[in-house]
């Protein structure tokens, strides 16, 4: 388009660009025709051809839809069509005007045209993004903008024009100008909107879409399209459902994957899946020839298996990064463009005959200057963080699925704690590495930049600036290497601190049945002092790093300028010289601080990298070692088999020869450790295959030892990911005797199971497990000593309708197995082994022994108490479907019926807590106390004091540049350089002092928090624990007090530090130029409004984020422990599911939250911007009154507030999010508590109770309150030193008395009397530690046998020896490496469960105590030594008062009295003949048995 003006003819090129004798209103200078006819034509279109070659190659491959024809549409196209005929007809005039000899000046001519053919190019592309789904265009965003800004430029002219001459005659050409220019206008209005959802796009299917995929470029610029959330956080507390759904790019499924194939591609080229590594324990490495050792190293020093992973990672997110760091170097463009600004502007300042359009012109390029890099800077970390959140899903989603197919033998040496923590800790270092991974090599670049700057200002002076820097680097790269090694220290005890804290959540009620927990704390809380004391050196060492760079500002400038003034008497330190160097020296300080910085957070993350890898890299169990082949008659065929735990460990099963028919039922039995259980995880694939050939058909199903149970309801334990068919689980239901338990449950099969079934007695989880298996419809049954923790007729019951010929799975024992040593000792029928007289003989003659001395129970108990079966199913599928025909009436009744029941009353476990609203100012002055009150103050004073002195440091500067020149030099520039000089020093001390005042206030605080969370959790009773998932714990002792550890203290310190500079800005922007508060105060009104909109929303978001967070901790557990299970019913692929919907769950949460900090900071900073051009412009219009040194002095503070804000704005946002961490750290303050552990004044002796003797009175006990009493009305008497057996059917209540007795639940009514003192008035571990208990399922806890044994270190090691003779484990124990200070693992893994359960009866016979609680304390060893341990307690507690559980009445059947439990009452209570003679209850117990 052509300027309307009255110039004809043809432009003369040697015409001057600017008319610089004329002058203008406000000193504005006009422009010549021929530029701004080049500028209003050429710009625009030029960009617009370059781009449209590669713009329409994207939208050819990037179809989203087509998009009907809207009324912005049509709108934009009449605009166009309007704009095209508007361009032809000034084509057309300017022809006619030519035909008629008017002469024309070629641009005349050529700009329409160029006009016409660009416009025509503009309406093609707004259709053509029509066609493939474009809602809102970039590209011609940009070129409406460069049409508009070119507009208002000829708008203003021809304005300027009709002023001077009035309106011209050529009157068409300016109608031309204003409808054009209205029209440009218009359409560059429109591109602000966004069109409908096209046709045909995912998008319309889904319920809640993220709206930035339908943004425009301007809204997706400042964060705009987020503003809804922010004004729905507003108004009420956001909710999940309030969030948008995860985009593909964004979920797991897209990049899980992606990861996981360059991952498995590079580990394929490398190898490096055949290399063992192991954890790190931080002792020496031990050598176990059976188990690998627990302290074998995590992270391995001389191996280095990071590069593999960061080449995978680099692979799936380049091309993110790049982006991020292109739009990094552009911000970067604009942030060294204003330091040269400046100089102009100072430059005019200075000179008095300036005209003022120049101070204005470079006011508003400040401005426009500070907006561009606010725009490119904070659309690098919206690119950056969301490419952390993708890395945290893969690396999360990789590490999830290592712990599925991580080997038994890697598994022993790992523990759930420390997986914890690498996708809590490690991974979000990794994350923090991926922001400041360009700080590795950029600050070099704005080094080398500000030198070069500074050379052109003060000349060789600068030299002095590089070598400050250097001295200033070296120390740093000393400090950095240092904080190393404490940070290296602080990870293993954190690392250990997880691993004790996860297994003590876990047996949290073995802790209390004990009275363990304050022993237990002290264990924690002493790694925990370690990790803080690491933590306080480390914090230390970065105090001096961080004062360092930020006393390098004052240093440069110290030194730079006392050699530029002193070294010559000519030198002058103007305002121009002064603060443009400041500026730079900002800039240079910056670079400073982000180097250090970086390579510290690089440093970390290299740390984490390297155990994220090496625990990536661990062994696996090879799925290929246990062959599928259909061909050949046996189920089951194992040659010449030989395995180990590990590639490396010695064999534990040799020349295993096995062949197992179809249709068969196998009993493979031996002694305690003989390697039965070792048998069947070679034939799961779970040890390694070191020779022979292993071959199994058809589908398996398993039955560990030790039932896994999930944290889910009934129904989805049992059918454990496959289709419902309620006949066929009805059918399973009752054949695992669970029909009667489901009775009993609130919400039938619909009754949530607790974390590791925590709710359930050991026998139901056992019958769940096999229920689970059962109904898999295997061909292949592996059961690990299913009926151990049964009762006999319970027991009895499931061999009959599910294990033996008759039952579901039609087996016959047909072939033994003898197990010894690692190896098949014999293998045969029943009558062939007797007939040998081998080691089959000698089994069943320890078993007719035990049966002679307990008046022979059933013939088969022993050996189904001591096999493993293998079994086959022979049901055939038109037997099984007829059965299922004929149950489907009763079953569909049964089960639909359960279904009906409110599902409600059978949830347990409760989800991890959102609170609402704001945060709330007590959390902040809980931290505040908690840090201390004198250290609070301290920290505001020292911090006040400093930012006073650097507000004096600056104006001393300022009246140093303004200092008279006499003769060409300044007077008092020694003064003012040791003044200078001296003020610096003090503020550097002053940010030493509040730097490490935060510091030590910040430990302090997470050591009482962290200390108060400890206490809250382990005062609370066992109900808190069978509702709180093991994950919401997890998260609050490893996440969230990570938070309180680094991240709180660092953000207190940052708030502080950058409040008090925005103070000062201010403070020095309205001293100097008092107009600018006009503006200033509005603009504070508008932060703090800002603030208040966006903290409601982003507090919630963090709520959210951390209680989405804990399930998949909890998931990530749960799999770890049943990872053999999950591998046996080869349901992987459905944890994998489920983890990843978890993970996009957090997902959800997070984005949003990172959303709302770029809309937060874009749009203060961008407020911000609007301080710096009040500053520059209230300069100008105050110009006469103002001296060089002080504009200088407040336009470079001015400069400052971009910054300031943003890291104010990111640590005030940051500070607000992680403050939820105190919040969440102190939940548990309110929950209820368990009765004082101690009470200091309640009159019993040391010495009780000296008898033994119990008394129930009235006793009744409720679980929980909503339920039936499990106890009711009970009142017996037990006398001292008597044995008493209790038995009963399952759920009688049996193990509610042990729980009554310990008082982990109190009496609902009545009480209980030892030794006539009622328990209610004993402290809790007074209690307990005068009751020992050996509980059905045997636990060790992570540490050395000597520990597990005696916690409290009261015992020699002789006694320990004597106790350990008793239970036959002595020359087990010498055979161990370390012997007594053998490392169990986590669970005592890395032994059998019956030597678990021995070295827990020899922690009893050290114990010693009065009264003896046994729970079916030897349903897990062999019939040889069970005799022994009878006979053992028989002697060594023939004093004491003991009660036993039995699941078998043989074991009971010499006891003084028996307690009949029945339905929580007492059924009978008397001894074995008065019962039998009564034909009673225990008669018929008896009776099921086989004893009469």
């Amino acid at each position: 388009m052509v300027v309307a003006g009255s110039v004809s003819g043809v432009c003369t090129p040697f015409l001057g660009i600017w008319s610089w004798n004329e002058t203008q209103l406000l000193g504005l200078q006009t422009f010549s025709p021929c530029l701004l006819n080049a500028a209003v034509t050429w710009f625009p279109s030029i960009y617009l051809w370059v781009i449209s070659p590669f713009y329409f190659l994207y939208l050819r491959y990037n179809n989203k839809g087509y998009i009907r024809m809207s009324r912005l549409f049509k709108t934009k196209m009449v605009l166009g069509f309007t704009l095209i005929l508007l361009c032809f007809s000034n084509i057309i005039f300017t022809l006619w005007k030519i035909k008629e000899g008017t002469p024309q000046a070629s641009e005349f001519l050529i700009s329409p045209t160029v006009w016409f053919i660009t416009t025509i190019l503009a309406v093609f592309l707004i259709h053509s993004e029509r066609q493939k789904g474009i809602r809102s265009s970039g590209v011609l965003f940009i070129y409406w903008l460069l049409c508009f800004l070119s507009m208002v430029a000829t708008v203003s002219v021809t304005v300027y024009q009709h002023q001077q001459g009035g309106f011209p005659e050529d009157t068409f050409y300016h109608l031309i100008t204003y409808f054009y220019s209205a029209l440009i206008g218009a359409q560059f209005v429109l591109s602000f909107l966004a069109d409908q959802l096209p046709f045909f796009s995912e998008i319309l299917h889904d319920s809640n879409p993220c709206p930035e995929s339908g943004a425009s470029l301007p809204s997706k610029a400042t964060f705009w399209w987020f503003s809804r959330l922010v004004w729905q956080g507003y108004r009420k507390p956001l909710e999940l459902d309030d969030l948008w759904s995860l985009g593909k790019e964004n979920s797991s499924e897209e990049i899980i994957s992606q990861l996981e194939r360059e991952w498995k591609k590079i580990c394929n080229e490398t190898q490096c899946t055949k290399q063992e590594v192991r954890f790190e324990r931080g002792e020496e490495k031990r050598v176990d020839p059976t188990f690998p050792s627990e302290t074998e190293a995590f992270l391995q020093r001389h191996q280095n298996f990071r590069l593999p992973l960061l080449k995978a990672i680099w692979k799936v997110f380049n091309i993110t990064f790049l982006l991020g760091t292109l739009s990094l170097i552009i911000c970067d463009i604009f942030r060294f463009a204003i330091p040269k600004i400046l100089s102009f502007f100072l430059e005019f300042i200075s000179d008095p005959e300036a005209p003022a359009w120049k101070g204005y012109f470079y006011a508003v390029l400040l401005f426009l200057s500070a907006c561009l890099q606010t725009l490119f800077e904070q659309r690098h970390m919206y690119v950056v963080m969301v490419l952390e959140l993708r890395l945290r899903t893969a690396v999360m989603g990789l590490v999830y699925r290592k712990v599925l197919a991580l080997s038994s033998a890697m598994r022993k040496t790992a523990a759930v704690g420390e997986i914890i923590n690498l996708v809590s800790v490690d991974v979000q270092r990794l994350m923090d590495a991926v922001l400041y991974l360009n700080g590795l090599w950029l600050p070099v670049v704005w080094m080398t930049l500000c030198f070069t700057f500074l050379w052109q200002l003060v000349g060789p002076s600068a030299l002095t600036a590089i070598a400050v820097f250097v001295i200033l680097l070296l120390l740093n790269f000393i400090i950095t290497k240092k904080r190393g090694h404490f940070q290296e220290e602080q990870m293993l005890h954190k690392d250990h601190r997880a691993r004790l804290t996860d297994s003590i959540l876990r047996n949290m009620k073995i802790i209390k049945l004990h009275g363990w927990e304050e022993i237990f704390m002290e264990k924690i809380l002493s790694i925990r002092r370690g990790e803080l004391q690491a933590l306080k050196n480390s914090g230390f060492l970065f105090t001096v790093s961080l004062v360092s760079f930020h006393l390098s500002t004052f240093l440069v400038a110290l030194v730079m300028f006392a050699v530029h003034a002193l070294t010559d008497e000519k030198h002058i330190l103007d305002a121009e010289k002064a603060f443009v160097a400041l500026t730079i020296i900002n800039i240079l300080n910056r670079a400073q601080a982000f180097l250090p910085f970086s390579i510290n957070t690089i440093f970390q993350a290299w740390i984490s990298l390297g155990r994220l890898a090496a625990f990536l890299q661990l062994e696996e169990v090879k799925p290929r070692a246990i062959n599928k082949s259909p061909i050949g008659e046996e189920c089951i065929s194992v040659q010449d088999g030989t395995f180990a735990w590990s590639q490396e460990s010695s064999p534990c099963l040799q020349r295993i020869n096995l062949a197992v028919p179809r249709g068969s039922l196998v009993a493979v039995i031996g002694s305690v450790g003989s390697g039965k259980s070792s048998l069947l995880s070679a034939l799961l694939g779970e040890l390694s295959k070191l020779e022979g050939y292993v071959n199994i058909k058809g589908s398996v199903a398993y039955v560990p030892q030790e039932a896994w149970i999930q944290n889910a309801s009934v129904k989805e334990n049992v059918c454990f990911g496959q289709s419902l068919d309620i006949p066929w689980l009805d059918r399973v239901l009752e054949a695992c005797a669970l029909h009667r338990d489901l009775a009993s449950f609130p919400a039938g099969i619909h009754t949530e199971i607790g974390e590791q079934g925590i709710n359930l007695s050991g026998g139901q989880k056992q019958r769940l497990s096999l229920a689970r298996a059962v109904y898999k419809k295997a061909s292949v049954y592996l059961l690990d000593d299913p009926l151990a923790a049964l009762d006999v007729h319970v027991g009895q019951h499931i061999f009959d309708r599910v294990i033996g010929p008759g039952g579901l799975l039609q087996g016959m024992v047909d072939h033994i197995i003898v197990m010894a040593n690692g190896a098949v000792a014999e293998s045969g029928s029943y009558q062939e082994l007797l007939q040998r007289n081998g080691p089959f003989a000698d089994f069943l003659s320890q078993s007719e022994q035990e049966e002679a001395n307990h008046s022979q129970e059933m013939k088969l108990s022993e050996v189904k108490k001591s096999y493993r079966p293998i079994s086959e199913s022979g049901a055939s599928a038109g037997k099984t479907d007829s059965f299922m025909e004929d149950s489907h009436e009763k079953g569909s009744t049964t089960l639909q019926s359960q279904a009906e029941a409110t599902r409600m009353a059978g949830q347990l476990t409760e989800g991890d807590k959102v609170q609402y609203g704001r945060v709330n100012a007590t959390l902040y002055l809980a931290y505040l106390r908690a840090a201390g009150t004198w250290i609070c103050l301290s920290v505001v004073f020292i911090f006040l004091c400093q930012q006073v002195v650097s507000f004096s440091r600056g104006y001393w500067l300022s009246l140093w540049a303004d200092d008279p020149i006499v003769n060409g030099t300044q007077q008092h520039t020694g003064l003012r350089v040791g003044i200078f000089g001296l003020l610096g020093c003090f503020q550097a001390i002053g940010r030493f002092g509040s730097i490490a005042v935060v510091l030590v206030g910040g430990v302090r605080a997470s050591q009482q928090l962290f200390q108060g969370l400890l206490h809250d959790v382990a005062r609370s009773p066992m109900i808190f624990f069978e509702q709180t998932p093991i994950g919401n714990l997890l998260n609050r002792f490893c996440k969230e007090t990570d938070a309180m550890d680094a991240v709180i203290p660092d953000k207190f310190k940052s708030v502080l530090g950058f409040l008090f500079g925005l103070l000062e800005v201010i403070l020095v922007i309205v001293v100097t130029t008092p107009l600018a508060a006009v503006v200033v105060l509005p603009l504070m009104a508008l932060y703090i409004g800002l603030q208040n909109l966006y903290i409601a929303s982003s507090c919630q978001l963090k709520r959210l984020e951390s209680a989405s967070r804990s399930p998949i901790y909890s998931h990530i557990s749960e799999t770890f422990q049943g990872s053999a299970v999950i591998r046996a019913f080869q349901a992987q692929d459905q944890f994998i599911v489920q983890n990843d919907s978890r993970i996009d769950e957090h997902q959800r949460a997070s984005f949003p939250r990172l959303v709302a900090d770029r809309w937060l900071a874009t749009n203060m900073e961008l407020l911000g911007n609007i301080l710096i051009f009040t500053a520059a412009f209230f300069a100008v219009f105050s110009k006469p009154h103002l001296s060089p040194g002080i504009v200088g002095f407040s336009v470079s503070v001015a400069l400052q507030v971009t910054e300031i804000l943003h890291w104010l704005v990111r640590s005030w946002t940051d500070l607000e999010n992680n403050i939820v961490c105190v919040e969440r750290m102190r939940d548990y303050i309110k929950t209820p508590k368990e009765a004082p552990w101690t009470l200091p004044h309640n009159g019993i002796s040391h010495t009780w109770p000296a008898m033994g003797q119990i008394e129930f009175r009235g006793y009744s006990l409720r679980y929980r309150p909503e339920l039936a009493l499990a106890l009711r009305n009970l009142t017996l008497k037990i006398h001292p030193r008597e044995k008493v057996g209790i038995v009963g059917r399952t759920g009688a209540g049996k193990s509610s008395l042990t729980i009554s007795l310990l008082r982990l639940i109190e009496a609902a009514e009545g009480g209980i009397w030892i030794d006539g003192v009622n328990i209610s008035q004993v402290g809790l571990h007074t209690l307990r530690s005068k009751i020992s208990i050996i509980p059905q399922d045997p636990i060790l806890f992570p540490g050395s046998v000597r520990m597990n044994l005696d916690l409290l270190d009261e015992h020699s090691d002789d006694e320990i020896w004597r106790a350990l003779e008793m239970v036959q484990l002595k020359s087990f124990i010498l055979g161990l490496p370390g012997q007594l200070q053998y490392e169990c693992s986590d669970q005592g893994d890395n032994l059998s469960v019956g030597q678990k359960q021995l070295l827990c009866l020899a922690r009893a016979l050290l114990r010693k105590t009065k009264i003896l609680f046994l729970d079916e304390a030897t349903a897990a060893v062999d019939p040889q030594n069970d005799l022994q341990i009878q006979a053992i307690l028989r002697d060594q507690f023939s004093d004491c008062t003991v009660l036993t559980i039995a699941h078998r009445l043989h074991t009971v059947m010499d006891c003084s009295r028996i307690l009949v439990m029945d339905n929580g009452v007492v059924a009978e209570f008397g001894t074995p003949p008065q019962l039998l003679a009564q034909r009673g209850l225990f008669y018929r117990l008896a009776e099921e048995s086989g004893l009469i």
